[in-house]
Parts: structure tokens; C-alpha cells; sequence
């Protein structure tokens, strides 16, 4: 109950930041919890590297890999659009779309995107990349940095993360400082971590990767398990006699 309580007063918090006047409403997009698990992504309309694009109709029914990157001729930012370009096919693989923002208009982004070809030659970086000039977007997207400021004193984006799927719910976010490099490895982990859960109804338990066994969640019994997993599942035995860690192979 206090879980879902909680959750209940945060987003009455969010719908209440946007009732606010604009310049409290944003100091409080800085302060306050943001977009997050389970809550649907704002259907925006930015421009990009490959024109106009209005968010939802960008999803459609895939995955996307929203990301943002505090600023564009950065050094750590372009390690990880070069590694992004990279990977494009593992997620295409996976029908995952990326899709990158930063404050730097498109321009900067196009002129920036020959620099992070020539990085690391033969990854192509074929995703679109939005624009957000005014910093709007990334305050409602919670890509804002509260720590990391422009000249200027404005916020940078942080390396925040948000997958999203085909309901435009955000399924898993990531944030990290702007000191530090996200693990692009992971980020491919989670995404079939999270299909896996979704298409079985199952549970990935620690490190997991696919082909390894899959955890049975606590609200199925025994008798269910049995009908749902009929390929069998173990149950460890634990000092507790309670068998709730349950393992089963999925394909």
C-alpha cells in the first residue's frame, strides 16, 4: 500500500508542476521526480537530424531507446553515439529504434555527426538525433542534469535513458553522470531482458542473459506454473521451506 501510495503522490506532484507558473514550473522539473517507469512518454514534436518528429508516431509499435547526451562535441558523448551507430543493427535485430536529443540545435548535430563517423569509421549514425534548444523537452522528458550547467548557467542534459515500448510507457530508464560512459552492453541486456519478460511473463533474475533459465514471479502458484511452464521448473531449497525462487527454461 505505501508503494502505491507513494507512486499515486508523485505523479499528483507532476500534474501539479504543470499548473504552476512556467519559471516556478521549471525550477521544479528540477527538484521533483520526472518522468519515470510505467508513466507514458510526452508525445513531443522536435526537430531532428532527419526532420520533424512527433514522438508516439516515431514509436509506433516498437521498442525505442530514447537518450540524451549533455552536449554535442563532447568528448564522452561522442565514445558513446560512435558505440550507439554501432550497435544499431543488434537493436534493429531486436525491432528497437533509437533516437537521441540534446540542447544543440540540428545543425550542430549534423556538423558533429562527420566527427563521430570519422571516430569510429564504418558506424554510421543512421538514427535521428532531436533538437531542444529552448530545454523544454528534456525538463519533461527528466534528461535534466541539475549538477551540469552551459556558460550560461542553463541545465544540460544528463545521460539519461528511457525505454520505451510499443504503449509509449517508459519499460526500464538509466541515468548516469555526465563523467561517466554508458555501457552500451547493458543497455542491449536489459532490452531482451524485458522482451523476454513481456512475451513469457517471467522474471530475469541476476546478471541473466538469454538462453540462461528465467524466474517465475511470486503472484503465480504452483498449480499455475505447472500449466504455464509445462517444460517443468526447480524450486530452490531454502532455509525458509517458502518456494518462491523458482527457475524455468523459456525460448
Amino acid at each position: 500500500m505505501g508503494g502505491q501510495g507513494q507512486g499515486q503522490h508523485d505523479r499528483r506532484s507532476r500534474r501539479q508542476v504543470a499548473r504552476l507558473p512556467r519559471d516556478e514550473a521549471a525550477q521544479s522539473f528540477v527538484a521533483m521526480p520526472g518522468l519515470t517507469i510505467g508513466d507514458t512518454v510526452p508525445n513531443l514534436e522536435l526537430d531532428s537530424t532527419h526532420g520533424k518528429i512527433r514522438i508516439h508516431d516515431f514509436v509506433g509499435d516498437a521498442y525505442v531507446i530514447l537518450f540524451s547526451h549533455p552536449g554535442d562535441f563532447t568528448p564522452v558523448c561522442t565514445t558513446e553515439l560512435a558505440a550507439m551507430a554501432g550497435y544499431a543493427k543488434e537493436f534493429d535485430k531486436r525491432g528497437v529504434k533509437l533516437l537521441g536529443i540534446s540542447c544543440d540545435d540540428v545543425q550542430s548535430h549534423k556538423d558533429w555527426i562527420k566527427d563521430i563517423e570519422a571516430y569510429k569509421p564504418g558506424n554510421r549514425v543512421t538514427y535521428p538525433i532531436m533538437a531542444d534548444p529552448s530545454r523544454e523537452a528534456i525538463k519533461q522528458l527528466n534528461m535534466v542534469d541539475p549538477d551540469e550547467k552551459d556558460s550560461n548557467g542553463g541545465h544540460l542534459p544528463s545521460r539519461a535513458l528511457h525505454i520505451v515500448g510499443p504503449d509509449k510507457k517508459v519499460k526500464l530508464s538509466f541515468l548516469y553522470p555526465a563523467c561517466v560512459g554508458r555501457n552500451m552492453d547493458e543497455v542491449v541486456r536489459a532490452v531482451d531482458a524485458l522482451q523476454t519478460a513481456a512475451m513469457h511473463a517471467v522474471a530475469t533474475p541476476v546478471n541473466w542473459k538469454p538462453g540462461e533459465r528465467v524466474v517465475i514471479p511470486p503472484g503465480v502458484s504452483s498449480d499455475e506454473a505447472k500449466e504455464k511452464f509445462p517444460q517443468g521448473f526447480d524450486t530452490a531449497d531454502l532455509p525458509s521451506g517458502k518456494g518462491y525462487l523458482r527457475f524455468t527454461k523459456v525460448g
